[in-house]
């Protein structure tokens, strides 16, 4: 019987997990306290949990960690962590500054099976989607008690390595760990969890109710391009993705982010400017534009700097709230489309699910 990692569970599956050792169900929330407000790596450290009791969990439980490979520091501040696995597999996380907000970049697969040719974490396929207790441990590593202030982070995005949408169950169960008041209390507001456009699964999310912030990854204005940039808008194009946002259960005053990055001569024309504001009227939405950061064996280019400016001044100018995302840790390949890993086991040849 393989071992269970004890933050690979709910509150209820913990409890569920005591019930069956005869134990009373509000020790779930008392161990929940250990390994979540404590931080606990070991079942040892649990003092108020009988000792009986955590004997005999010891032969059947564990408490998993991440083990760091490599730690990076770019010339801006940014922060990439390469994090080794207990199967040998390794994924990496960013820590972003940028002004008052420090964002946590974390991966959701090791690999990508989305195929994004902009993209490197897809190059080299899906490995396996992570484990909730291995999500949610790129968020501990920077809430470990004792390390200064400043490696705090502000908030969390779901766009590392991976598509959070095709770890279903990994992404849902990490963000309930992460937004529970038996788990790490943070606010599904500072959570952003983005997808390439996944629609059964993003149906899914929704009703959910998560209540965390949606960035949709759609870098495209015309269903030629987009397929040639994202092989999944095959199965999703953009007219049924975009019905999909409009039904998205939105919280009260929140928007849809949409991330565009912009690749020159392809997707960066006046035509596309004017078609992406056409495409999201109706939609209470932002506009991220990014532009591409150039990766080994992508045929694109970044686009020119007046291109960029010109494009945000014209959704500016016709309603849309439209933002230039600068590009952080570049040196460190830590940019958007940057991450991969270094040695993987082959790719599981699994079908994408949908």
């Amino acid at each position: 019987m393989s071992s269970i990692d004890l933050r690979d569970l709910q509150l209820q599956g913990m409890a569920d997990l005591l019930a069956s050792e005869g134990e009373p169900r509000f020790r779930a929330k008392q161990m929940c306290q250990w390994l979540y407000q404590h931080q606990a790596t070991a079942l040892e450290q649990m003092t108020n949990v009988p000792e009986s009791l955590r004997q005999r969990l010891q032969m059947t439980c564990h408490i998993g960690a991440l083990t760091v490979l490599r730690h990076q520091q770019s010339h801006d501040g940014t922060e990439k962590i390469l994090f080794g696995l207990a199967d040998g597999n390794q994924m990496e996380t960013v820590l972003i500054p940028a002004e008052d907000r420090r964002t946590l970049c974390v991966s959701t697969q090791v690999g990508c099976a989305i195929g994004c040719r902009f993209c490197l974490t897809t190059q080299g396929g899906l490995v396996r989607s992570l484990r909730p207790s291995e999500i949610v441990g790129q968020v501990l590593h920077f809430q470990t008690p004792g390390k200064a202030s400043e490696r705090a982070f502000t908030n969390i995005v779901f766009m590392g390595m991976g598509e959070p949408l095709d770890n279903f169950k990994g992404t849902v169960g990490a963000i309930r760990i992460l937004t529970a008041d038996w788990g790490l209390d943070i606010s599904p507001r500072r959570i952003t969890v983005s997808t390439a456009g996944l629609v059964r699964r993003l149906e899914a999310f929704g009703r959910e109710d998560l209540k965390v912030n949606l960035a949709i990854s759609l870098n495209a204005t015309t269903d030629a391009v987009r397929t040639e940039i994202m092989p999944i808008n095959k199965a999703y194009p953009i007219d049924r993705l975009l019905q999909a946002c409009r039904e998205f259960p939105l919280p009260a005053r929140r928007r849809i982010t949409f991330e565009y990055v912009m690749l020159r001569d392809l997707n960066d024309t006046p035509e596309d400017a004017q078609r992406l504001v056409r495409l999201l009227r109706g939609i209470r939405s932002k506009v991220n534009l990014l532009p591409f950061n150039e990766i080994p064996g992508a045929p694109y280019r970044r686009p020119l700097d007046e291109t960029v400016t010109w494009f945000q001044e014209y959704l500016l100018q016709h309603g849309l709230s439209a933002f230039v995302r600068q590009s952080r840790g570049r040196d460190i390949s830590a940019a958007c489309g940057q991450l991969r890993y270094e040695s993987r086991p082959e790719p599981e040849l699994t079908p994408l699910l949908t």
